[in-house]
């Protein structure tokens, strides 16, 4: 058994275990390459994010889901560094969104230069991720471009919050499955496409990508309450402390305003509605809801769309690639254990 990648999936074949590496250093060789500028400060802003490291969850799923094609094929490759641009551009942005001040253990590059720098080189990294798109072909193009929508669009749906009588839980599972969910959806089908895969096991992938997209981020959603910045490589609570209705808050709401409400689901409530720019009252509001079920309902949550995204994967052939996404499901519930 070996670990594949940074995301550290654990893979049994030998011949995947190869397939896999030597895709994943191809695509790391390629995020350098573009970011590279002629302009050397903008190299520094573009590459901060690429030398801090990250999972390379998409870069994975691309390659996992090119094994049902030829994973050779000359566009899975490029598919895996525009997939991983894509997301990297929206880290800086949410950066300055968030006011974040740590993004996978390194200071954030808002802090690091200016929230101005932050966004412009987000926007630099959607470009150079159009420019390698753009030799991909119109249906990659097409592809790419839907899913950016439904990532603004969740995006904005956050931000607007659910309207009135939406259920705030089922608005999150929206935004959700279109922030996240949405690119590593086309992840799973880039791989699938770029290699030749036949368009059953294209769109199953491409299922696949969106429920297991899902869990990734409720993975999250529980790793910002539950763990420290060694574990995560941000700052802990971040999204408590912005306001954020994750998962795990969402849940405590609707517990709290339940006629089996208790007083500690109130008081707790009544915490995190309160000013939690303060250090000591953001500590204590992260120390209360990690000892609330609330965030084991949320871990429960993860588990059944890792479940779903690997019932998902039923009808594809029995192989090593197969098995390996199964195998995925458990690692980001891992994630959240």
């Amino acid at each position: 058994m070996t670990d594949v990648g940074p995301f550290g999936l654990t893979v049994r074949d030998k011949a995947l275990e190869a397939d896999v590496q030597a895709g994943l250093a191809a695509v790391e060789e390629g995020l350098f390459e573009a970011t590279k500028s002629d302009v050397p400060f903008i190299t520094g802003a573009a590459q901060h994010l690429v030398r801090a490291g990250g999972k390379r969850f998409r870069p994975l799923l691309v390659m996992l889901g090119a094994q049902f094609g030829d994973p050779h094929a000359p566009g899975v490759v490029p598919s895996a560094v525009v997939v991983e641009l894509t997301h990297l551009a929206t880290l800086y942005h949410d950066d300055v969104m968030d006011e974040a001040d740590v993004r996978r253990g390194v200071p954030s590059a808002n802090v690091n230069w200016t929230n101005s720098v932050a966004v412009l080189t987000g926007d630099y990294l959607f470009a150079r991720a159009s420019h390698i798109l753009a030799d991909l072909g119109p249906e990659a193009v097409r592809i790419q471009a839907e899913a950016f929508e439904r990532l603004v669009t969740g995006q904005i749906m956050e931000t607007a919050g659910p309207g009135e009588g939406r259920d705030p839980v089922q608005h999150y599972l929206d935004v959700i499955a279109g922030k996240t969910g949405s690119l590593i959806a086309v992840a799973g089908r880039f791989g699938a496409l770029m290699a030749g895969a036949d368009e059953s096991a294209v769109s199953i992938l491409t299922q696949y990508g969106e429920r297991v997209g899902t869990a990734f981020q409720l993975a999250d959603d529980v790793l910002d309450i539950a763990s420290d910045s060694r574990e995560s490589g941000k700052t802990p609570g971040t999204d408590l402390r912005e306001g954020i209705p994750t998962l795990p808050v969402l849940h405590l709401r609707a517990r709290a305003a339940s006629p089996e409400a208790t007083a500690e689901d109130r008081a707790l409530l009544g915490l995190l509605d309160g000013d939690l720019t303060d250090d000591a009252r953001h500590a204590e509001a992260l120390a209360a809801l990690r000892a609330h079920p609330a965030l084991e309902q949320a871990r429960q949550d993860t588990v059944r769309y890792a479940n779903e995204a690997r019932e998902t994967l039923n009808p594809l052939p029995d192989c090593a690639a197969k098995t390996a996404l199964s195998h995925l499901c458990d690692a980001v519930v891992h994630r959240a254990s």
